[in-house]
């Protein structure tokens, strides 16, 4: 029975950005990923720990091969207008997922599915070679192209959720307003206000209602860290999803035990344009990266501790080698770097007399701010005047996917525990209608032997050999400076006591179903 309004367990978490849609075929941020990751399930979905557990599908076979999945649908699994969730939902979904003219921008991360890369490049147009069959009503199967030993997490992630088939061949993609959004989640969406919250409720048809604790959850819209601390000490949210650096001593101190920094799978990064001039020069990148003094800026900086990051896939990834990516400069003196840099920039043409103009773009944020503010000091002895510009998130990432944009900051958290994840954001764009869809690979890197390897390793059965094909693309990307990996991330959560089933994992994935609430 749905509690009534006064007795409601609410739960008032911050979470950031404003989703630019609830729809999973054209989210892309972990703000949007908390939203939409509690009013719709995939056939596999996250325990508290965020690992991979059966979800709309209560079981599956896999083939002795490795490339055949079948996944039986719970006869219970339904939509929240009492339509049940079929397999031709997920069929329908994949394929939508596909279709060039979706335009999703993370549709790669289920390209290990047979025939996927080539429907969504436009190469095949026939939809019903996607490697993805309805059996019947309540049975999915997948073929995959070759065995891929992280399949199962990846169907974790919002591209491989379901769609409800019969509202978006009514509504097209008008099907997540208000007026006519369906969940098969934990909860559902029942109000959004675009700059302020969005407003879910828990789903009583859910298969796992009893055990859902939570009756209500407002996501709330606020940038402003410094805002969102401040709101959170007056106890207007339960949980913030992160706060200003400068404020995690304090917190220490004021808060014992209420903030949550442990390390997780991601890289904070820049992108660097590499289709405008002079940044297409490798000598240009390499005396931008190698002039930053990382080690300052998790202690120094930030003030959280997080380690700086030379390489491009995170420590601890699971199915990779064992030691990361380490460049020999980054053993260097930062005299004997910035030496270097200051002569690469000479050799590019550039000099005290004629120094490097450069814009750097970021999102509205005060750590974001910190680490540009102090980057931008550590450019100007090899010659570099920086323009800071921000903007937010929606536009700022608008603005990367366009090009529009010479250096430019972004962020990455793995969603899936597999190397493939970060590598596959430097893949070559494909062509698509005429002109190229770079995804994810903001700065256009492109380079021949990378993208071999990327395409051999997936194609490979034997884990060790194909870790060792994933790291030498790494070293090539990376020796090519294809972009400024700046620190390794730490989640930044605070918490207050009265919440329980907060659990710190390694893809900071925290699912409101898994959360209690007691004052």
């Amino acid at each position: 029975m749905m509690s009534t309004a006064a007795s409601a367990v609410t739960l008032q978490l911050h979470n950031g950005g404003d989703p630019g849609s609830l729809d999973p075929h054209k989210v892309s941020g972990d703000w949007e990923n908390r939203v939409v990751g509690d009013y719709i399930e995939g056939l596999v979905t996250e325990d508290a720990g965020a690992n991979a557990i059966p979800g709309q599908a209560e079981s599956w076979e896999i083939s002795e091969d490795g490339t055949v999945y079948t996944f039986h649908l719970r006869d219970d699994a339904m939509w929240t207008d009492g339509t049940p969730v079929t397999a031709g939902d997920f069929v329908f979904a994949f394929q939508r997922l596909m279709d060039p003219a979706t335009a999703s921008d993370y549709a790669y991360l289920q390209y290990p599915i047979k025939n996927a890369a080539a429907i969504n490049s436009g190469e095949i147009t026939d939809f019903d070679q996607l490697g993805v069959k309805a059996i019947d009503d309540k049975t999915v199967e997948i073929t995959l192209e070759a065995p891929t030993p992280f399949f199962l997490d990846a169907l974790t992630h919002y591209t491989a959720y379901p769609v409800p088939k019969h509202l978006v061949e009514e509504f097209g993609d008008a099907w997540t307003e208000m007026d006519h959004i369906v969940a098969n989640g934990p909860y559902k969406i029942v109000e959004w206000l675009p700059g302020s919250y969005v407003h879910s409720v828990k789903n009583e048809d859910y298969y796992g209602a009893a055990d859902v604790k939570i009756d209500e959850v407002y996501y709330h819209v606020l940038e402003d860290q410094a805002a969102a601390l401040n709101r959170y000490r007056a106890g207007e949210f339960d949980i913030l999803t992160d706060f200003p650096a400068d404020q995690y001593s304090w917190m220490q101190e004021n808060l014992p035990g209420e903030a949550h920094v442990e390390p997780f799978l991601g890289v904070y990064y820049y992108v660097i344009n590499q289709e405008k001039a002079p940044f297409d020069d490798v000598r240009v990148r390499e005396a931008l990266s190698i002039s930053i003094l990382r080690d300052v800026i998790g202690p120094d900086i930030l003030g959280t501790g997080e380690l700086p990051a030379y390489g491009w896939v995170p420590p601890g990834t699971g199915n990779y080698v064992e030691n990361a990516y380490a460049p020999e400069w980054a053993s260097m003196s930062y005299e004997e770097r910035v030496a270097k840099a200051t002569e690469l920039m000479t050799e590019a043409g550039y000099g005290p007399d004629n120094p490097l103009d450069l814009q750097l773009r970021y999102n509205t944020n005060d750590n974001h701010q910190r680490i540009a503010v102090a980057i931008a000091a550590m450019w100007e002895p090899i010659g570099v005047n920086v323009e800071l510009f921000n903007s937010e998130v929606a536009v700022h990432y608008d603005a990367l996917r366009a090009g529009d944009f010479e250096v430019g900051r972004a962020g990455w958290l793995l969603d899936y525990n597999d190397p493939s994840n970060t590598l596959d954001l430097l893949k070559t764009g494909v062509e698509q209608d005429g002109s190229m869809n770079w995804g994810n690979n903001y700065g256009r890197y492109s380079n021949e032997e990378f993208d071999a390897l990327l395409a051999q390793a997936s194609n490979e059965q034997d884990l060790v050999a194909r870790g060792q094909m994933l790291a030498d693309a790494e070293k090539i990307a990376m020796d090519e400076f294809a972009a400024i990996p700046i620190y390794w991330y730490v989640s930044k959560n605070v918490v207050k006591p009265y919440i329980t089933g907060f659990e710190d994992n390694a893809k900071d994935i925290h699912r409101t179903r898994w959360l209690s609430k007691s004052e």
